[in-house]
């Protein structure tokens, strides 16, 4: 009998281990979305502003069977104006509220009301443009870019972006042939510096591809997408049918685009070696308000080839599908930004995919995998002409958004092996500001000035607006915080002296650094109150000087201010990114300090 016993609890034992294992074979639920963090993130996005919610709106779901008579009777309760969202709305509870003051507090009330199912900030929701090519989805690379986002901005219409390259087959001439995704694509008449003749042909390949990256046509249900698809393609034929050309050729492409309208230059090719003409080319066409890009190199090496090393240019550095630099990308000081270049350790599909021509005959088209820092560098160009379409003015408007935009990969803001991040078309987008400069470092330094005014006391205290409004105070607080903005579009196409003066007073104080020690980490003593403190010394024995001086500091400490709170730039010999913030912060505190002398000595 005791056997039996024993031989029943083991059979339960055995068939509640079954049943375990049973149940621990079956699939697993996949995990929701993370609500609180959803709705944290959302109150963030309200107490910010943002676009992606209607200012001053509420969604309140009642439970099914609310009646009119309730509604009312809330309505007065909670001093809102509630109306259905629909005429569904009787049956599915929705409504809407707008002109609401205090979102948050609203919400908090109405949340704890039986009645309610949930209240939330009326969200806008857009639609992400798709297009219909049928090789659309092996485009990893305009996914990474955030770039079905950016096509619902604009798509670069009417930018003219010049192809310094082997060509492109883009017309049906002799033995060329325009490949097919091409057609429909806007292009200007180009020149062709190899054979000397007006028809920029491709002969190699890699020109085509390049320009596809750019504006390959799109929703055309053929091949595959490009990224600013409205943009005007300008040919410039300067490799031949090997892919080498000179330094001459190259450096008269870059002045006859500069003088042909072209806003954005792309040069995916280079060499190690410098060359005076062409970085005086760069220089010339930058000057004319033209962003230069060019690729980086592809000798995997930390030294960036020319023409992306000479200053005035945009040098592109490539990824991969897993977003880290590919091996064979050239990085170092010049690097400006990374972007999708492809990374075929993997298979083709690593690569970039893009219809262009068969090397062995110009009249047949393919669609080929490359990789290469040469595919990287078209996304930029692309996202460039995209920027100017929104309305920007000049490269440093359109290098600002980019770099902005960008996606910085781990906690450094700049690297030798990314620039300032990778390419993201949508972000840089948004981080234009439609042309006009950053406001808020002239804010900062005006609510700055303020609480300066405020530590005065009596007769030493000048009055704000007096203080303000007066030319040699507001001068040079504005030359410190955004710069003579204005004078870009004044003088656009100034050249030698003249231009150089432009491009320098353009910029804010802080930033003649970019000019002199050229791109990369900021130099911090630009980024410090060394000026001021500098300037402040002859202003002791000289009165006349000190609202100059007193301008000065509080431009400085807005901008400062602004540059910590925004996010710190890396800053050379820095031997830890998190000291920037510090810096920035005491830095801000000794411009105060000066000018509150400046300004109380003036007034004393």
């Amino acid at each position: 009998m005791r056997m039996r016993r024993w031989n029943v609890v083991l059979a339960a034992l055995a068939l509640s281990a079954s049943a375990c294992a049973s149940a621990s074979r079956e699939p697993e639920v996949p995990a929701g979305p993370d609500v609180a963090a959803a709705q944290v993130e959302l109150a963030e996005a309200v107490a910010a502003g943002s676009d992606d919610v209607v200012s001053g709106a509420i969604v309140v779901d009642f439970k099914d069977g609310t009646t009119q008579a309730e509604f009312d009777a809330w309505e007065a309760q909670w001093g809102l104006d509630l109306e259905f969202n629909s005429l569904e709305g009787p049956q599915t509870g929705v409504t809407l509220a707008v002109g609401v003051d205090d979102v948050e507090d609203v919400l908090q009330r109405i949340r704890q009301h039986p009645a309610v199912e949930s209240a939330e900030p009326l969200l806008q929701v857009r639609s992400s443009y798709t297009p219909n090519d049928p090789q659309y989805e092996a485009q990893w690379n305009l996914r990474m870019i955030d770039m079905p986002k950016a096509w619902d901005g604009n798509r670069g219409k009417g930018v003219v972006v010049a192809v310094i390259d082997t060509g492109i087959a883009y017309e049906d001439h002799d033995d060329f042939k325009q490949v097919p995704d091409l057609k429909g694509v806007s292009f200007v008449k180009g020149y062709d510096f190899v054979n000397d003749d007006e028809h920029a042909n491709d002969d190699h390949g890699h020109g085509t591809h390049v320009a596809g990256t750019i504006a390959q046509a799109t929703n055309n249900g053929v091949g595959v997408a490009g990224v600013a698809f409205d943009a005007t393609l300008m040919p410039i034929k300067v490799l031949n049918h090997f892919g080498s050309g000179t330094s001459a050729d190259i450096a008269d492409a870059i002045r006859f685009a500069a003088d042909h309208d072209a806003k954005v230059i792309n040069m995916s090719l280079g060499g190690g070696m410098y060359s005076q003409v062409m970085a005086s080319a760069v220089e010339y066409a930058r000057k004319k308000g033209v962003t230069v890009v060019a690729a980086a190199g592809n000798t995997g090496r930390g030294k960036v080839e020319f023409p992306a090393a000479y200053p005035g240019a945009v040098a592109v550095g490539a990824v991969g599908p897993d977003g880290s630099r590919s091996p064979y990308s050239s990085y170092g000081k010049e690097l400006d930004i990374a972007a999708p270049g492809g990374d075929k350790r993997q298979g083709d599909s690593g690569g970039i995919l893009q219809n262009t021509i068969d090397p062995r005959d110009p009249s047949r088209s393919i669609y080929a995998w490359y990789q290469g820092t040469s595919m990287a560098a078209p996304h930029v160009a692309a996202v460039a002409a995209m920027l100017y379409g929104a309305g920007a003015k000049s490269p440093d408007e359109v290098e600002q958004a980019l770099y902005a935009g960008a996606k910085a990969v781990g906690d450094q803001a700049w690297s030798e092996q990314y620039g300032h991040g990778v390419l993201n078309a949508n972000a840089s987008l948004q981080a234009f500001t439609g042309g006009t400069p950053h406001w808020q470092p002239l804010a900062w330094a005006a609510a700055l000035l303020a609480l300066v005014l405020l530590t005065l006391r009596g007769r030493e205290r000048p009055g704000f607006l007096n203080i303000l409004f007066r030319p040699a105070f507001l001068v040079p607080l504005v030359l410190s915080t955004v710069g003579f903005f204005f004078l870009r579009t004044w003088f656009t196409g100034a050249v030698g002296a003249a231009g150089d003066v432009v491009n320098v007073a353009s910029l804010p104080i802080p930033d003649w650094q970019r000019i002199i020690f050229g791109r990369g980490t900021v130099n911090p003593l630009f980024y410090s109150a060394l000026i001021p403190l500098v300037l402040s010394l002859p202003a002791i024995a000289w009165r006349g000087f000190r609202p100059a001086v007193g301008g000065l500091a509080l431009g400085f400490a807005g901008f400062l201010a602004y540059a910590a709170w925004a996010g710190a730039p890396a800053l050379a010999w820095m031997p830890f990114t998190f000291l920037a913030k510090p810096w920035l912060g005491f830095n801000t505190v000794v411009c105060l300090v000066i000018a509150r002398a400046m300004l109380k000595r003036e007034d004393a």
